[in-house]
Order: C-alpha cells, then sequence, then structure tokens
C-alpha cells in the first residue's frame, strides 16, 4: 500500500509558485473540505496564477463561486502540485487549508494528538 504520512489538525507547510518563490505558514488540515483553500492576499503575494477556473463551493456560509489557482504545496517530506480555492481567510486562524485533493495524493493519515 506504500508509506503513509502521518499529519496532525495543524501542519508547518511550504507554498511555491512557478517561479520557484516560496513562504511557509501553518494550515489547518480539513478532511471535510473536498477542496484546499489559501488565503487571496497570500495568493497574490506570491503571485500565484493565473486562474485555471471557477469553482462552486458550499461552506458553512451558503454556495458561492471561487476562483482556483494551481500552486505547489510540500507537506513533511512530500511536495504536490494542486489546486486551491482563493478565499478571504484573513478572520480565520489559518491562512492556509489542505483538503481531501491534497489528502489523497499524499495518502495521509490524520492523528488529531499529533501536535
Amino acid at each position: 500500500m506504500g508509506k503513509r504520512h502521518i499529519l496532525g489538525l495543524t501542519e508547518a507547510i511550504t507554498i511555491s509558485n512557478k517561479d520557484g518563490d516560496s513562504k511557509s505558514y501553518t494550515a489547518r488540515i480539513d478532511t471535510g473540505a473536498t477542496a484546499s483553500s489559501i488565503d487571496q492576499t497570500i495568493a497574490s503575494e506570491l503571485k500565484l496564477g493565473p486562474i485555471t477556473r471557477i469553482k462552486i463551493i458550499k461552506s458553512a456560509s451558503g454556495i458561492g463561486k471561487r476562483p482556483i489557482v494551481v500552486a505547489t504545496v510540500k507537506i513533511g517530506d512530500l511536495t504536490v502540485e494542486e489546486e486551491f480555492t482563493l478565499a478571504d481567510r484573513s478572520h480565520m486562524t489559518y491562512p492556509l487549508l489542505i483538503g481531501q485533493n491534497i489528502l489523497k495524493i499524499g495518502k495521509f493519515l490524520i492523528d488529531p494528538l499529533k501536535k
């Protein structure tokens, strides 16, 4: 089955653009989210883009449309290129949310007790 990477509910990650510019953040790991999300200010600072498409998102605040960009993310020793929806996450504790689209690729296991 291959090696599984164990993640906690939050993880230190590094996100990069096509030019190799990168920044590190603490991301929220959310197994209930189908898509990963990044704060639009961070996406702008890193010059992520172009917007590849628009996705309809269902969340606690209702249904909306969000633009999607592709970025490279490093979690632990695994690096993947994947889609992120752009959102205003400035009012949230974590500027990045890692959802199922990345968790499935990395074959991750989530341990809520891991710090």
